[in-house]
């Protein structure tokens, strides 16, 4: 026995408008997808579960997740370094919260301690503990930052060795992304954005030990220089490359096909808005974020244009970017990018799904049934998902996380 879901206004995930239509579920698949919304040709001893009209759509997908960085809509930390045991407590709550608000699947970004994101994959996929679909990391292999702010460790030591080392290290742990901090961030360490962090032979052997363990590679780049070593490190993600000139735009381009990108510019907003108490100095971190967002809203349509696929996820987890927030990367998709609402959502479901590797962020047949019912219409305004109130369902692997208790079901 399935699950019809009837009558429901139907995005895809793809960049066409919402069409009535309903979806039928069995096991953890959609299996098929009707034209008629109500779904006249399903099973009949499926369960019902009548929209109402509502918008059917997938889950969200973030291509940019530190569930490591402790702070969430539930719990602000005044403090980015926790101690081991909270560091865990936080990613733990972190992948619930997340689901909460719709998100599905998470790519991480990099982790602030060993072993805690691998463990958690486990853990949600076991049915241990609730979370999204999680492609784990370990910790953001860098220097450190100005006055001892900690933004990673090269625990390995330097060389191609060295980071042959690191990418076997990665693999025994159960990673399936490492991160790899290219460039320096002129929010923690001013000025720093233009500095190479690793030699072209560091970057070359990475990348040769990656693909021989079967591991995928992110990359936080900013300058051409630093955007090229990635991508003949055979990157599979790109974040921010806000300093990309036009040569760098077109080797972004001619890989289309194999990598991805994602701005993070819920954070720059995020930095702008924020209003420290006098003892925090987010002076830089504000110039900084002011001088991104100006650069990347000509960058991400340039890019978007070249056919990039261009994903939402913003660094969230810092205390005035708490996770669970993660949704209005779609608002500044559409407010600072120029995109139309379905093509923010495309960047959310479709090309995230793409991302992951898995078959998800699609309504289609064969795909898994990751899927949220809406109150409200999303392909008009985007910021109706930031109210995980106006979820009346979410759907991980067709069960309900959170039950349509508002509409009525019936056998």
């Amino acid at each position: 026995m399935g699950i019809l879901i009837r009558n429901a206004q139907v995005f895809d995930g793809t960049d066409a408008p919402s069409r009535p239509g309903a979806v039928l579920v069995e096991g953890d698949r959609i299996v098929a997808v009707y034209e008629d919304p109500a779904g006249s040709d399903a099973p009949a001893d499926a369960e019902v579960i009548d929209a109402g009209g509502m918008t059917l759509m997938p889950g969200l997908i973030d291509a940019h997740t530190h569930l490591t960085w402790g702070s969430s809509v539930e719990k602000i930390y005044h403090q980015f370094i926790l101690p081991q045991d909270e560091l865990k407590v936080a990613a733990w709550r972190n992948a619930r919260v997340l689901l909460d608000h719709g998100f599905t699947s998470l790519y991480s970004a990099g982790a602030l301690g060993d072993r805690i994101e691998p463990e958690l994959a486990a853990a949600i996929a076991r049915g241990e503990t609730k979370g999204p679909r999680l492609v784990p990391s370990t910790i953001e292999r860098s220097p450190e930052g100005a006055e001892g702010v900690d933004t990673g460790d090269v625990f390995n030591g330097r060389g191609t060795e060295a980071m042959r080392a690191f990418v076997a290290y990665c693999k025994d742990e159960g990673v399936r992304s490492i991160k790899l901090v290219v460039s320096g961030e002129d929010a923690l360490k001013p000025d720093s954005a233009m500095d190479i962090l690793y030699t072209r032979e560091e970057m070359e052997a990475a990348g040769e030990a990656a693909r021989e363990a079967g591991l995928w590679i992110a990359t936080h780049v900013y300058s051409p220089e630093a955007i090229g070593l990635a991508l003949d490190a055979g990157a599979r993600i790109l974040y921010h490359c806000s300093f990309a000139d036009a040569e760098a735009v077109e080797r972004i381009a001619a890989h289309r096909h194999t990598v991805f990108y994602a701005p993070g510019v819920g954070v720059s907003v995020a930095a702008l808005e924020a209003n420290p108490p006098p003892h925090v100095d987010m002076t830089h971190m504000k110039a900084s974020a002011q001088k991104r967002i100006e650069l990347e809203r000509e960058l991400v349509p340039a890019l978007r244009d070249r056919g990039v696929r261009v994903l939402i996820g913003g660094d969230y987890g810092f205390p005035f970017n708490p996770n669970g927030r993660n949704a209005r990367d779609l608002e500044h998709f559409v407010t600072l990018f120029g995109y139309t609402p379905t093509q923010a959502l495309q960047a959310a479901t479709q090309y995230g799904g793409q991302l992951m590797g898995l078959e998800v962020g699609q309504v289609r047949e064969g795909y898994l049934a990751d899927l949220l019912l809406v109150d409200g219409d999303p392909t008009q305004d985007v910021r109706v998902l930031q109210d995980k109130d106006k979820l009346a369902m979410i759907m991980l692997g067709g069960a309900l996380h959170k039950a349509p208790a508002s509409i009525e079901t019936a056998d």
